[in-house]
């Protein structure tokens, strides 16, 4: 008993021989091991971690090995995907070079040309064949139908597309009706209808920096409308929105002389510019005048027009409106079947002074008249 305690002793003591050669040591190095493992704290804690991070491997390792009854995964491997992307891509790159190439070739054509040309073959995609005809010839029938599908479908999708994209530009390029004006009274057919521009025609608009725009009447406008309206049926036609042109009608409608208001909705828009287009005012252009200081730019129709000189602010002696007023008053009483062959007859020249001119040529032959007249009574 003394000598194992003697023994278990110089275990314990500081210094003991540890070699191999010693009876406890030899008998009991792998139990020593296991028990300084298991009460070290430092020991425990690093065992404990490398027990939890083993067993979390092996769960994953669960986890991501099937079993032998398991079904395999239904999502096809990334070769297989970027395969069907590149299909996809293929297809729909096929469908838009299809329906550019169509849009290309047909972009000369209107929209009802296009349906024109193409019914027929839209109609009859497949290959006529007689009854009788061999297997090949059947087997070539079908492979051409088959391929025929894509142009034929490529075309039917080009007409849809322009057709919505023609229908949503025709709302900003074209007028907002066809008929801008309210129909004639019958009492009142025989009326014409005077087009006044506005910008530079009545009025002149013009901007400083230190009070903003401001817009002046142009020299003898009130007079010229007042006396318009007892002989035609005045409308002022501009290319502006209505929220900036609106203050300025109300000011030139003080007296009630103008009979209707047209702002940029009315206007016709092509190649970035806002034609006035006086077919769409729901009157007889034979009886439609167009007058502005920049009618030939503006205005669609040109042989309904007369062109004044533009007004400019520094000129405060401008008489270009008071000056037509016998010219207009001449066509009010005269009523001439067709407007348009007495404007033609001015072209090139200055109405109101060409105007002036027949007349006193026109009273020259009359007073001629007059005297042989009387010579001849003599």
């Amino acid at each position: 008993m003394s000598r194992l305690l003697l023994r278990h002793r110089s275990f314990l003591l500081p210094g003991a021989r540890s070699d191999a050669s010693h009876p406890f040591t030899a008998a009991s190095s792998s139990s020593r091991s296991s028990y300084t493992s298991r009460f070290s704290p430092l020991a425990y804690h690093a065992s404990a971690a490398a027990t939890a991070a083993g067993a979390q491997s092996e769960g994953a390792a669960a986890e991501s090995t099937p079993a032998a009854g398991d079904q395999p995964s239904s999502t096809p491997p990334p070769a297989a995907r970027g395969r069907w992307g590149l299909l996809k891509f293929g297809a729909l790159a096929a469908v838009a070079g299809a329906i550019g190439g169509v849009g290309y070739v047909t972009y000369a054509y209107s929209l009802n040309e296009v349906e024109e040309k193409t019914r027929e073959f839209r109609k009859n995609p497949r290959l006529l064949i007689p009854e009788d005809a061999s297997t090949f010839e059947k087997y070539k029938a079908m492979v051409y139908s088959t391929a025929m599908k894509v142009p034929v479908s490529a075309i039917e999708l080009y007409l849809d597309i322009r057709s919505t994209i023609e229908d949503h530009v025709r709302g900003f390029t074209e007028p907002t009706s066809d008929k801008l004006l309210p129909d004639l009274l019958p009492q009142d057919q025989h009326v014409f209808t005077l087009v006044l521009d506005l910008n530079e025609t009545l009025v002149y608009s013009d901007w400083q920096r230190e009070r903003g725009w401001r817009t002046f009447k142009r020299p003898g406008v009130d007079a010229f409308l007042e006396h318009m309206s007892k002989l035609y049926e005045v409308v002022v036609y501009s290319d502006q929105p209505p929220m900036y042109v609106e203050p300025v009608f109300e000011r030139l409608n003080s007296r009630g002389t103008i009979s209707h208001r047209l702002s940029r909705p009315a206007t016709k828009y092509v190649d970035g510019k806002h034609y006035r287009d006086l077919s769409k005012l729901n009157r007889n252009p034979a009886q439609v005048i167009y007058l502005s200081a920049h009618a030939l730019e503006s205005c669609l129709q040109h042989e309904n027009c007369v062109e004044i000189k533009p007004f400019k602010l520094e000129d405060k002696n401008d008489t270009q409106l008071l000056d037509l007023i016998p010219f207009l008053e001449y066509v009010a009483m005269a009523r001439p079947s067709d407007i348009r062959t007495v404007l033609a007859s001015y072209q090139g020249h200055d109405v109101a002074a060409k105007f002036i001119e027949r007349s006193k040529e026109h009273q020259r032959r009359v007073q001629e008249q007059s005297k042989l007249g009387r010579l001849w009574r003599r």
